[in-house]
This record gives structure tokens, sequence and C-alpha cells, in this order.
């Protein structure tokens, strides 16, 4: 058997210490923290994804777990040759990982030794948010950190609420975040010097929405994105802790000079998985004509068909009169108004669990949930006047075959003068108005279709369907979706996708 070398024994040391921390740390704090350790084909991966490396590098690992990143990392430098000095100053603020770092950080100097490359390492036992924050108000009572000019990461992933310690201080810095990822990589960006590189993985849940609009504008601002990979499979990349988080890896350089072209790759996230790379203009990617700057991630050529298809349809809900609106029925706080069954004196109320195949099938009695709102003084604003309403699922299961998931409230099945829209849905109107019957079934049926499901998923990482997703789509011409909604075609039908393809055929 072929004795291992240095390098592949710091990196499958640094692996079996990440096992060896996972069954040690308690899964309740390992929630309320956020910890994923990167497994070691992970770690890999992204240190081969960094440019050519500084001969003097000051690298940046916060949440550094056992240390699996930074190992990766020395490893890559000492193969690719040219870099005579690593000094690494790792973060991390549980006790338990921190003597595993020490360790890792130990062997990295060995191995460095091998390779005639000096290692510095520093492990700091405490909370990177604070350090960082400190060492960017300048603070004296913060021992200095310096520039880096490198950092992979692994940051913890959990919200953050708007009184929390941790977003007061981000916001003292002039930052904001909404998660705990956020706050990490935008502050690592701002202690990183000119053309200085990261890597991170992070949840793919950033590409779109409000929710992460201001982590989107700090990062799309201050760096310039190289490369982005998608990990073809939810499970595999992070087997070993059950994450069903839709991940991706960034690499992004500290730059206001955008490329010309991003490197979008995929794998499974296994061991033995290959990579698969397309190279795409930066204008694709990141859709600066859209206000949200939504981040699109086509991995192959049915991905750029669709898109291309996307952009030739005539339409947005401003220029159709429409508007999506959320749901107004926050069933915790109506609770005095809720009913089981419908009465006299209620009006519909609609929730997710109602959605049957295209149309709303209601009521449905002996649900778990609600049927019916109280109709009085008190929830009048809640209401929305009977009509045609297109209605769309905000979250969606992972089992659901179709991320973007419609159905059409139909007034001449549920005859009450008023409806109630729970807040898990969005809803089309006209001016608070219902549509037109055609209009409703049409945009339903679109909505429904294959290739609209594809390129939503494109910026869509994650189950959640923002009015604002919906607002950033193309649509159809009123004339096209009336006569798409005659035809009440049903979801996922071959017939639907056929007439969707006849009328704007993909290139």
């Amino acid at each position: 058997m072929t004795p291992p070398t240095p390098l592949s024994k710091l990196l499958s040391d640094a692996d079996s210490r990440r096992k060896l921390a996972t069954a040690e740390l308690v899964q309740g704090s390992r929630s309320d923290l956020g910890q994923f350790l990167t497994p070691g084909p992970v770690a890999r991966l992204m240190a081969d994804m960094f440019a050519e490396l500084p001969k003097s590098i000051r690298l940046l690992d916060a949440g550094a777990g056992v240390g699996g990143l930074t190992a990766a990392f020395v490893a890559e430098a000492c193969l690719r040759g040219g870099s005579q000095a690593i000094v690494a100053t790792a973060y991390e603020v549980d006790d338990v990982l921190a003597p595993h770092l020490r360790e890792t950080y130990a062997n990295c100097r060995a191995t460095c030794g091998k390779h005639d490359v000096g290692f510095t390492g520093r492990v700091r036992n405490e909370d990177f948010l604070e350090a960082a924050v400190n060492e960017l108000r300048g603070s004296i009572s913060s021992p200095p950190v310096g520039l880096f000019n490198a950092a992979i990461m692994n940051p913890p992933y959990r919200k953050i609420g708007t009184a929390s310690r941790e977003r007061r201080l981000v916001r003292s810095v002039g930052l904001d975040a909404t998660n705990l990822y956020a706050a990490f990589v935008a502050l690592t960006v701002r202690l990183l010097e000119p053309d200085g590189q990261i890597v991170a993985i992070i949840p793919r849940s950033f590409c779109n929405g409000p929710y992460f609009r201001t982590f989107r504008d700090t990062l799309l601002s201050e760096t310039a994105i190289l490369r982005i990979h998608v990990f073809d499979s939810r499970k595999d990349a992070f087997s070993d802790d059950g994450v069903l988080q839709e991940n991706v890896i960034i690499h992004v350089r500290k730059s206001k000079a955008k490329p010309h072209k991003v490197i979008i790759s995929s794998s499974s996230g296994g061991p033995d998985g290959d990579v698969v790379e397309r190279l795409l203009p930066y204008r694709d990617v990141v859709r600066a004509a859209n206000d949200d700057q939504f981040i699109h991630l086509p991995t192959d050529a049915d991905d750029d068909r669709t898109a291309r298809w996307m952009a030739t349809l005539p339409e947005t809900l401003k220029s159709l009169g429409l508007t999506v609106s959320t749901g107004r029925v926050v069933d915790f706080r109506a609770k005095d108004y809720l009913r089981p069954a419908p009465s006299k004196t209620t009006v519909p109320l609609i929730y997710p669990c109602h959605f049957s195949n295209g149309t709303i099938s209601w009521p449905k009695l002996g649900a778990r949930k609600p049927n019916a709102l109280e109709d009085c003084a008190k929830t009048h604003s809640l209401l929305v006047p009977r009509g045609y309403y297109v209605v769309t699922k905000r979250f969606s299961s992972k089992e659901e075959r179709r991320r973007l998931v419609a159905a059409v409230y139909d007034p001449e099945v549920m005859t009450a003068p008023q409806v109630g829209f729970e807040n898990h849905l969005n809803y089309f109107h006209r001016g608070g108005q219902g549509l037109s019957k055609e209009e409703a079934f049409g945009l339903c049926a679109f909505l429904n279709s294959e290739p609209i499901d594809r390129y939503f998923r494109q910026f869509n990482g994650h189950t959640q369907v923002n009015a604002t997703d919906l607002r950033s789509l193309r649509y159809p011409s009123l004339e096209a979706l009336r006569e798409l909604g005659k035809l009440r075609l049903v979801p996922g039908s071959t017939e639907l996708e056929t007439s969707i393809r006849e009328r704007y055929p993909l290139d």
C-alpha cells in the first residue's frame, strides 16, 4: 500500500476530526449556533476554486469548526507552490470545537514545514461578529487583526432578529443582515484588502427575494462574482448532517470592476462527483436591469433556452394592469374570528391546504386549518371582494414537483360576497378586484407550466415564493392569457405544455 503523502494525511486527519467533533456536539446547541461542519470533498472543492495565490497569504477562516477548510486551503497552496508564507486566523466560538481546531492548525504548520512554506496559526476562541466589528471600528480593546487577502468559510446559518445583539453589531458598522451567514460574509468583505478573494459555502436563498436584498446589494457593489457552484442534490454535500438547505459555493474578488464572464459549475457534492463548468456572460447571471438584482444560475443549455424564452414574453405585471399581494389574514392575529366550518355569518378563508390541481377545493372539513372567517367590522380590512383570483403558495414543500404552485379561486363555485386569503398565499388581482374568468384560468395555467418552473428555479433556491419573485417574471399578453384560459388545461398535463410552447416556442 502506498503510504499517504503529507498533504493527503493532513486532509484525512482533518476530516476524521470533523466526524469525531460532530459526534461530540450536542444537537440542540448545533442548531442554536447554526453549525454544519464542512465535509472533506466539499472543503477540497472550495480550496481548488481560488485563483492565483499571493506569495504571502493572510487567510481568514471565520466560524472555522475543526479547521477543515484551512487544512484544504493549506494543502492546495502547498500543492500549487509559489506561496512562501501563510498566516491563518481562525475564529470559533464553540469550546468543544476549539481544541480540534488547534490540533488541525498544528498539523498545518507541520505540513507546511515539509513544503518550505512558513505557517503561523492564530486560533481565536471568540465571537467573530464582535471581533470583526471592533476591528472595523478601530477599537483599541480588540487586538488588531489586519487586513486579509484570502478568506475561506462555511459561516453559521441562523436568522437574526431585528432587535438582536448580532443585528445591532452589524448595523453599528453600516451593514445589515437578516442571517448570520450574510453577516459573516459582509463583514469579511469589509476586512478583505482590495483584490482579495473569498470562497464561501452559503445557502442559495440569498439569490432572490427582499429578505436578502441588503446583503445582495453589499455583495454585488463591493465584490466581483467570479464563480458560483451549484450542488445537483440537496443531500449529498452534507449527507452526514442531514442538511436539506440548498447551498452554493461562491467565489468573489473584492473589486468594483465586474468580469465579462462568470463560471457556473455544478456537481453532486459527493466524494466522486464530477464537476461540470459553464462560462456565462455576467449580465446573464446578475440581472442588473432588475432593481432587485436577482442572481440567476442557469446550469445547462435548457436553462439558457428558458431564460431567452422568458425575455421574449411581451408583458410585465404592471403593463398588464395586474398586481400580486400577500394574503391579509394572519391567523394567529385573527384567531378570535376563525371558524372550522362555514356558516351564515362567515366568508371563505383560503389556505394552501385548499389547493387541488389548479383549483380551490373548499371547504375542507375535518382539516387542521379553519375554513371560514367571521364577517364583521373587525375583519373587513382582511377581505377582498368576490371575484376570480389566481392564488399561489408562498411556501412549497420539498416534496412538491413544482416550486411555483397556482390555483384559481372561482366565485361561481364559492358564491360568498367576500373572501379571505391566508398569509401563506399570494394572490393576483386588478386594483383590488378580481380578474376575468379567462384571464384567471390562463394566468394560472401559465404559472403552473414547466418552462416557468424551470426559469423560477434559476434564481429561487428555496421553498419560499415571494410576491417580489412573481413581479420579476415576464408574462404573455392579456389576449394570449384569455385564449389559454378558455382551454381550461390541467396543470402538469401534456396539453398545457404543448399549448404554452405553441404560443411561445422555446428557441
